[in-house]
């Protein structure tokens, strides 16, 4: 059997490679790692998927599921690489890790490393292009005519920003840092000034006015989810119906055909930072038992991961008054199961700089903290996230400086020495989560005789997770996953007398505590994580009947009793 592969997690795979290593994992672990495709994308690409687990212990659509996926946006490589980080995680101490073991002999992952494998190509291309997520054209396909169209004008394989002096110019040169281009003040004249413009080419450009172009890829595939889809003049990038895109619907339909999926992470970059639900109404607004269990679960992320964990509604928003919609809303408040965003990679923490918030700081910040970076790009990235200024011929607009941030190498992703030290982060926190998924088990099986052919039988459950069987309040109130399902499946000559061959029983809870010991209401529920089903047969002794039950999100438990 061929050796486990080991990633190199500094560098980014082209689709190629990255399909190689993948089949290599599946051969050299087959009794762990499954791959498939789920899907092809725009441009034809399997969109491949991994199913992680002991198949010697089961089905993996018998075993309560988590999702992890990456990559849905084209430049956020990075998202592909803690993925390829815990699936080797897993793949290389399943022999050794007990909690490993555990999580794959009782539960099963289902992986995708790059979900948008068109975008992420592009990103990755000898002359790039950092497009929002896939390469369909949208909403029209159709080239410029005229304004600025953003690309590698030089061929180094960077995307940077031109310098161009100009007296009405918004910037100025820092006076003790000349390198650093910083915002003009409030009433400021008479200085020398510049405008800083995204590294592109120009059709018809009148020597005057300059406008970028949008992308003519101008999808967002994270705004094309089945949950409050909206139209292009409410929601940019969403497409023209939900899921009309082939990589989102791939993922819908995979997740919709797999309802033992109970949790879900995405990972995403940047900001260095774990989003929880709700991302269309307040913490107020949200179930409160859910909102309990949200922020005991983030919580153990921010402490496992050092990211903070905070509300999309509250604390990510790009603009305050809009409303960002996308996977979380689709998983959890449609469908019910838990789900993260993670935004891996913070290069202003990096530098150094602690007080911030978010989004709000890349609206406005204060000089000091550009300072802080270019000491960063200066000492710890040998000055390549902050590209010294060199001139250029442009071909429209003569000579121009190239340089600034490498917003792709050094913002969006972590530069190749930090990138395993980030996707390092994540293995415990999604470890933990998974194993605190539903799982059910036989508690017990009975067979009591009331005659001479006539038989009681029982058969009692429980689940043995920490949630519910039910995952989330959301999940019932949605009426997305429905109670324990038992069944009889009778031989020939058995005969029922009483119950019904398939029978919808109650959900379980898990062992999460609902309160503290010294809860004012404490539970009266002491054992609502059992259930209990019985029949009455007709059948001759010494008859083996089959019995089964399941739970959409904690599996399915078979088991066998003989009438005697």
């Amino acid at each position: 059997m061929p050796a486990i592969p080991v990633p190199r997690f500094d560098q980014f795979y082209r689709y190629p490679e990255l399909t190689r290593l993948l089949q290599d994992y599946a051969a050299a672990a087959p009794m762990l790692v499954q791959l498939r495709s789920i899907g092809k994308s725009h441009e034809g690409r399997d969109i491949w998927l991994l199913a992680i687990t002991n198949q010697a212990s089961g089905a993996d659509t018998d075993k309560p599921a988590f999702w992890v996926d990456g990559n849905i946006h084209a430049a956020e490589l990075t998202a592909c690489t803690a993925c390829l980080y815990w699936l080797h995680q897993l793949v290389s101490t399943y022999g050794s890790d007990e909690r490993v073991r555990e999580l794959l002999d009782t539960r099963v992952v289902y992986m995708v490393p790059r979900l948008n494998p068109d975008g992420a190509e592009l990103a990755l291309a000898d002359r790039p292009r950092h497009i929002r997520s896939s390469t369909r054209p949208y909403p029209y396909d159709e080239e410029p005519v005229e304004g600025l169209t953003i690309e590698d004008m030089d061929g180094d394989g960077r995307i940077l920003s031109m310098r161009i002096p100009d007296p009405h110019g918004p910037y100025k040169k820092h006076p003790q840092e000349p390198r650093l281009m910083v915002a003009r003040e409030p009433g400021e004249f008479g200085g020398e000034y510049f405008r800083i413009v995204p590294e592109g080419s120009l059709k018809a450009y009148d020597g005057v006015k300059i406008t970028a172009n949008p992308d003519k890829e101008g999808l967002d595939l994270n705004r094309n989810f089945p949950a409050y889809w909206r139209q292009e003049f409410e929601q940019g990038g969403a497409g023209p119906y939900p899921t009309s895109e082939p990589e989102v619907r791939a993922m819908v339909d995979f997740i919709v055909r797999h309802p033992n999926i109970g949790a879900a992470v995405s990972f995403h970059t940047h900001s260095g930072v774990i989003l929880r639900p709700m991302g269309t109404n307040s913490d107020d607004d949200m179930t409160p038992e859910d909102l309990w269990m949200y922020k005991r679960l983030s919580d153990l992320g921010a402490r496992l991961t050092g990211y903070p964990a905070i509300s999309i509604w509250h604390d990510f928003k790009y603009h305050p008054k809009q409303v960002i919609t996308g996977t979380q809303d689709w998983v959890y408040e449609h469908l019910g199961a838990l789900f993260w965003t993670v935004e891996i990679w913070a290069p202003n923490k990096e530098a150094g700089i602690t007080d911030y918030k978010w989004v709000d700081w890349y609206r406005d910040h204060p000089v000091e903290d550009d300072l802080k970076l270019l000491k960063w790009s200066d000492e710890q990235c040998g000055g390549q996230a902050h590209v010294d200024w060199y001139p250029f011929r442009h071909p429209q607009l003569g000579i121009v400086e190239l340089g600034g941030w490498d917003r792709m190498n050094y913002w969006r992703n972590p530069p190749p020495a930090l990138r395993e030290r980030e996707a390092a982060r994540f293995p415990g926190w999604l470890m933990q989560l998974g194993l605190s998924l539903p799982k059910l088990e036989v508690l017990r099986t009975e067979v009591r005789a009331l005659g001479p052919d006539t038989w009681r039988v029982r058969l009692a459950v429980a689940n043995a997770g920490y949630l519910p069987s039910y995952v989330s309040k959301r999940a019932l109130e949605r009426k997305t996953a429905r109670g324990t399902v038992f069944r009889i499946h009778l031989p020939a000559g058995v005969t029922l007398v009483s119950g019904l061959e398939r029978e919808v029983g109650s959900h379980l809870e898990g062992h999460a505590p609902k309160g503290s010991l010294l809860a004012f209401l404490p539970s009266r529920e002491l054992t609502a994580d059992r259930a209990v089903c019985e029949w009455v047969v007709r059948g001759p002794r010494g008859t083996a009947i089959a019995l089964s039950a399941a739970a959409d999100r904690a599996g399915t438990v078979r088991t066998e009793v003989t009438l005697d």
